[in-house]
């Protein structure tokens, strides 16, 4: 049997992967969702989430192909799939999801580069990688240096916030639709074209173990 076989695509409510987003993604924060999908694999069992949503640059949706196509800007912004050792399977679900969106979209995603990501699944899939993000400083919490920079504000004590370099981050980007719409995409894109980065990969720990498992089809 191979993939397809094995696994299932489809679309799921977005409640279905908080816990996910919340314990089991390096993250832990729920970010803007649009669109939703799980990964299930042959016995009905939930072992990967993959989420869509709004940017939350302005800028960054006017920077890939001009203020024409902001609106048709939207993010990969959350990929966690269970420790596994099946080849090609990440990618399989990936290109699933951009399958099921099945509108005209420009698709941007990150790797972050402070956990030695370098965005392998986005190249198996034919991604057009564009570099890394520009350099940004951010405000952080001493006390909890984890804690995200949206979440810090000037209303806490000043001793406890100070400043940092943010992260660069591999960037993505991907058009799914209609010919014409991805012509118009390809002749209107903002950013260089470069060549994929290459490197050793550090994996988080996704051990935890989500409630939400079982699907009924």
């Amino acid at each position: 049997m191979n993939i397809r076989d094995k696994y299932h695509v489809e679309s799921i409510p977005k409640y279905e992967t908080y816990d996910w987003l919340l314990y089991k993604h390096y993250a832990k924060r729920i970010p803007s969702i649009s669109y939703s999908f799980g990964l299930f694999d042959n016995k009905k069992k939930l072992i990967g989430i993959c989420t869509f949503g709004s940017p939350p640059s302005h800028s960054l949706c006017i920077g890939i192909c001009g203020k024409k196509y902001y609106k048709k800007v939207m993010e990969l912004n959350r990929l966690c799939v269970n420790n596994h050792k099946i080849k090609n399977l990440t990618s399989f679900f990936v290109g699933k999801c951009l399958k099921l969106i099945n509108k005209n979209y420009i698709i941007v995603s990150y790797a972050d580069t402070s956990r030695n990501h370098h965005g392998y699944i986005y190249q198996a899939t034919n991604w057009i990688y564009t570099g890394l993000s520009a350099k940004r400083t951010e405000r952080y919490d001493v006390n909890n240096p984890n804690k995200h920079s949206k979440t810090v504000t000037e209303s806490m004590n000043y001793k406890d916030l100070s400043i940092r370099e943010r992260p660069q981050k591999h960037r993505y980007v991907f058009f799914i639709g209609n010919k014409n719409f991805k012509k118009e995409c390809i002749l209107n894109l903002k950013y260089s074209i470069e060549k994929y980065p290459k490197g050793d990969n550090i994996n988080y720990d996704t051990s935890y173990k989500p409630k939400t498992q079982i699907k009924l089809f």
